[in-house]
């Protein structure tokens, strides 16, 4: 590729890494004895899902793995690719093994590839035909099939950090030869924009450098066209603005959890974190008060994540309404967290033989499953022979009060 062609691609593209070692952040992934380290060092293929936000390397990591394999690496997206597109794949990935090379396949969003779509990639990952790289930014368990999961290792990608974004800018400068354009503010507010996502982040300083000699904070805030929220996704006031919700929630005041709830989806918050805040709230502060609101906060979670923003907003609205002023009731979590306590306090207590299960014909002759008066339990719903179910040690404990 001439320099001038490779001036044309975007910086971030430039600025991708060819190696484990070049890449920042996913340190729990990358170093030595770390998973990813070991895949490429082995050079023997594995089926991996990456799960994590935008922006962090994920395709990046699958080239490098592709590139470390020697494989023939062919991407799709499963935003645009069709039955078709993935015919193709197959039929290159024959020709590839029939020349005994590899053939790594990296998905893009893989979770927007539905069931059948999925199945179809099985027979070719069972039989080796392919190495299958997917990436997604929902959570594998809901979104991709059971089979394809349990053939792959699902390996958790992590937000990059302020410092780790502007490491990757510092590199950006010093190879564009423009490091001294940028003062240490302006990168720091670029960080604070890209929110995680080093993409962000390359195409704001690209953007920046190219309308001004010299970037300011102001230069930046003119080619992000964006102001910087004084809630930061990933800083103190994150939260302390969770916070106040939940207990604007608990103290039942609507108007407050309303305005907290606003401040967070304007942010750009992402709303199923707000929806699991709900769900653990109508348990651990509703509970026994108004069983029910466990199911409608449930609700709102599935809803907001098949509906979707801006829509999504007023579930999270009439919900978060509803939990605010229902009744609370925080047994079952004190209950909780005394049964946690004392279950460790107590962890190899015996079980009373009445309670235990006599399979066979030796536990029977042991009196597994009788009473103090030699009887056989029968065991009925709420039927109680009146002995005790804690083991002896600790009959007289009170976990629910």
């Amino acid at each position: 590729m001439t320099e001038r062609a490779e001036r044309r691609r975007p910086l971030a593209e430039r600025m991708r890494p060819t190696k484990l070692s070049d890449v920042v952040g996913q340190t729990h992934l990358i170093g030595e004895g770390k998973i990813l380290s070991k895949i490429v060092l082995s050079k023997e293929p594995v089926n991996i899902i990456f799960w994590g936000p935008p922006g962090v390397g994920k395709t990046t990591l699958a080239r490098i793995i592709a590139q470390e394999l020697e494989a023939d690496f062919m991407e799709i997206s499963a935003v645009t690719s069709g039955k078709k597109d993935v015919e193709k794949v197959i039929e290159r990935a024959r020709k590839n093994w029939n020349l005994n090379l590899r053939t790594v396949l990296f998905v893009d969003e893989i979770h927007r590839f539905n069931k059948a779509q999925q199945d179809a990639f099985l027979p070719h990952v069972e039989s080796g035909l392919i190495t299958l790289i997917g990436a997604t930014t929902e959570n594998p368990s809901f979104e991709v099939i059971n089979p394809l999961l349990s053939r792959a290792r699902v390996l958790v990608l992590e937000q990059l950090s302020g410092s780790e974004i502007i490491e990757v800018l510092k590199r950006a400068l010093k190879s564009e030869k423009a490091i001294s354009k940028v003062d240490k503010k302006s990168l720091e507010y670029l960080a604070e924009l890209a929110a995680g996502d080093a993409r962000v982040a390359l195409a704001n300083l690209e953007f920046a450098l190219g309308i001004s000699a010299k970037v300011t904070v102001e230069t930046v805030r003119q080619a992000a066209q964006k102001k910087l929220p004084a809630y930061d996704k990933n800083g103190e006031e994150h939260y302390n603005v969770i916070s106040a919700f939940i207990k604007s929630m608990r103290a039942g005041e609507t108007d407050a959890a309303l305005y907290y709830l606003a401040r967070m989806v304007q942010a750009g918050e992402d709303p199923k974190f707000i929806a699991r805040r709900m769900v653990i709230f109508a348990s651990e502060d509703i509970g026994l008060a108004a069983p029910a609101a466990l199911n409608l906060a449930l609700s709102a979670f599935q809803s907001v994540e098949r509906v979707g923003m801006p829509e999504g907003g007023i579930i999270l609205s009439h919900v978060v309404t509803v939990l605010t002023k229902s009744p609370k009731n925080r047994q079952t979590y004190d209950a909780w967290a005394r049964a946690k306590k004392l279950s460790a306090d107590t962890p190899n207590l015996p079980v009373p033989i009445h309670l235990r299960n006599a399979p066979t014909k030796l536990m029977k002759n042991l009196g597994y499953g009788k009473t103090k008066s030699g009887k056989t339990q029968e065991w009925q719903a709420g039927f109680n022979i009146g002995e005790n179910y804690l083991p002896e040690e600790i009959k007289d404990k009170k976990i629910f009060k």
